[in-house]
């Protein structure tokens, strides 16, 4: 069950957080083959000076990303998806890809707990609720 975690330093509409979620899960199915059903979507929305990011302007838009994730994916795999999420990013919010910044944690499929069962290894084509 990964958690997608992405924090911001604005307030965005709801309409813009409906299309972003819905990109980030597709997205998300598509580069890593798996199902949507178990994927968690954070948007955590700042004040503007809550977040930073040294290479950036102070008064600039910023977006932190902690993508918790099964083991499994090629750093290929892990690269195709950030670079995506970037673009995403961009695109529904307006933050350059400069003051974006993504950090991936890997855990074992046991890590992952819903109420019908826990997460099995990940493998290719999978429906982990299935």
């Amino acid at each position: 069950m990964p958690h997608l975690q992405f924090e911001i330093n604005k307030k965005v509409s709801y309409e813009s957080k409906e299309i972003f979620v819905n990109e980030i899960r597709k997205t998300f199915s598509e580069v890593m083959d798996t199902g949507t059903d178990h994927i968690a979507v954070s948007l955590r929305e700042y004040d503007k000076y809550n977040l930073t990011i040294g290479r950036a302007d102070i008064n600039d838009d910023i977006c932190l990303m902690n993508l918790d994730i099964r083991e499994g994916r090629t750093i290929e795999k892990r690269r195709e998806l950030a670079l995506k999420y970037m673009e995403i990013v961009k695109h529904n919010f307006g933050i350059e890809t400069k003051n974006q910044y993504i950090t991936f944690t890997e855990h074992k499929g046991e890590d992952f707990h819903l109420v019908e069962k826990y997460l099995a290894t990940w493998t290719s084509g999978e429906d982990p609720l299935a």
